[in-house]
């Protein structure tokens, strides 16, 4: 019998710019972590194209020399031609299916435009003025390919470029290499795009999905009119950016709904205790959650693998119960409309009482991934709440390693998630967090009221119990708020003893 064959991945070229202000190892870092999310939309990374400048060139991003390397490696003009529409529009019509095939593969997400809704077309070839420097001029030395395309397969059919371009930018990049042009931002949204699960989840990456696409929509080749109605002829872009608003304002009206039934949900869980999990993506946070949780979170080496907020209680079950949050991840120049779509997630964070900083210490950049997770959590006002920072997979460091870690941040805890003394040293630690802001207290619970006993197991430890003729006596300890409300439920032991 013969074997299934999987089908070819699309084949990628990375294209960075280094900017003074960037060091070469900040530059080799983000374009590793380019690499990374084209890896996880389902593309290999074959070459690299690098130059260092002041700025973008407004055109086509590169200089006009390492515009040709580029065009080189995917075969095309190297220059912004007016016959490279056609090859363009095959470029991308088998990215497109190999897309959707990679797409269909991990989850039938369904949140695709509606028919006649598309991203650009280059038809107008020629419609920018600024395409390009007819010189180098002003470029710093650029920094030779790393990595060229293998010789046992097509040339790249994808260039990815680690910064946001503008419309005419991705244009211009398409007629010259004669490939399907992506932008980081691109990248991320598609990524956000297959990976959400969840009815919400699905409905904000939609949103965040349609706001970039909508300034990159162009007129449809053949035909600038399509008639809607008798009389009325509105042009196909016009027709498509208005379906586009009507889609956004239904999303928008219908997140709202969810975001209120998660309120109540919130409101509901006030009296308990929530840790939240908050970090750079793939830090290793569903790991922990799955750790500290017994829940089957899904856990993948891959970015965003966890777009939905999962919410489960520690185990072994405390009293009260501990609930743990996963959050999504946070990455370097992650778009503001997927920070804002995802703003309800994030409240997971605000309205934590302890946050836990997962860091992965076995990444050299690790201190700038910090300082992104926390820069937009002090955007939403979540860096008031209490925080540990934990140091996760120290079990990929040396001892050397480890001690510089522990001389940096002493009071932070080095732990592995996949390591069970180390998830039960960190269990330990959120109970201690915890235990000092509780209370003791009496309770006389009537015997009229023992079916609603349930609630002060739910919500206290209970220390001691007996009975008397006024019912059962409890010594509690437990939240402020909890003995509280259950204080004023049942009454105080004098008051109940009154009655008798």
């Amino acid at each position: 019998m013969s074997k299934t064959v999987p089908p070819a991945r699309p084949r990628a070229v990375l294209v960075g710019v280094q900017f003074p202000s960037v060091t070469d190892t900040e530059h080799a870092a983000d374009l590793e972590e380019l690499r990374r999310l084209v890896h996880t939309l389902g593309y290999d990374a074959v070459a690299t194209v690098s130059q260092r400048r002041s700025a973008l060139a407004s055109g086509t991003v590169l200089g006009r020399g390492k515009l040709r390397e580029l065009a080189a490696l995917t075969g095309g003009p190297g220059v912004v031609a007016p016959n490279a529409r056609a090859r363009v529009s095959k470029a991308r019509e088998k990215w497109e299916a190999a897309a959707e095939e990679a797409a269909a593969e991990e989850t039938a997400t369904g949140d695709a435009l509606d028919d006649g809704v598309r991203p650009e077309e280059d038809e107008d070839v020629g419609d920018d003025e600024d395409v390009g420097d007819d010189e180098d001029v002003g470029d710093d030395e650029a920094t030779p390919a790393v990595g060229q395309p293998r010789h046992d397969g097509p040339p790249p059919s994808v260039v990815v470029v680690d910064h946001e371009l503008s419309p005419s930018q991705l244009r211009n990049l398409e007629k010259a290499t004669g490939a399907v042009v992506l932008d980081r931002t691109g990248v991320i949204v598609d990524i956000f795009h297959r990976h959400a699960r969840s009815h919400a989840a699905r409905m904000q990456v939609e949103i965040a999905r349609l706001n970039y696409l909508a300034p990159r929509l162009r007129e449809a080749p053949g035909g600038r009119e399509r008639q809607q109605g008798r009389g009325s002829g509105d042009s196909a872009l016009e027709l498509d950016r208005r379906k586009i608003r009507d889609r956004l304002a239904e999303l928008r009206a219908g997140l709202v709904a969810l975001e209120k039934e998660q309120d109540q949900r919130r409101h509901a869980r006030r009296d308990q205790l929530r840790v939240a999990l908050v970090g750079y993506t793939n830090a290793g946070k569903s790991s922990l959650m799955r750790a500290l949780t017994g829940s089957e979170v899904l856990v993948a080496d891959q970015l965003f693998a966890t777009l939905d907020t999962t919410v489960r209680a520690i185990q072994p079950e405390t009293r009260p119960r501990i609930l743990v949050s996963d959050t999504v991840g946070f990455i370097q120049k992650l778009p503001h409309d997927l920070v804002a779509s995802f703003r309800s997630t994030l409240d997971e964070a605000l309205e934590a009482s302890l946050l836990l900083y997962v860091v992965d210490a076995s990444d050299p950049t690790w201190a700038a991934q910090l300082e992104v997770t926390r820069s937009v959590l002090r955007e939403i006002g979540a860096d008031a709440v209490p925080s540990r920072l934990l140091f996760n997979k120290v079990d990929r460091l040396d001892a050397a390693a480890r001690e510089a870690l522990l001389a940096g941040h002493p009071e932070a805890l080095q732990l592995s998630a996949h390591r069970p003394d180390d998830v039960a040293r960190l269990r330990q630690h959120i109970l201690h967090f915890f235990e000092g802001s509780m209370v003791e207290a009496d309770l006389v619970i009537p015997y009229a009221s023992q079916g609603r006993i349930g609630e002060v197991f739910e919500h206290t430890t209970v220390l001691s119990q007996e009975f008397d003729e006024t019912g059962r006596r409890l010594r509690v300890r437990g939240l402020p708020a909890a003995i509280a409300r259950l204080t004023q439920a049942f009454g105080p032991p004098e008051q109940s003893s009154s009655h008798s």
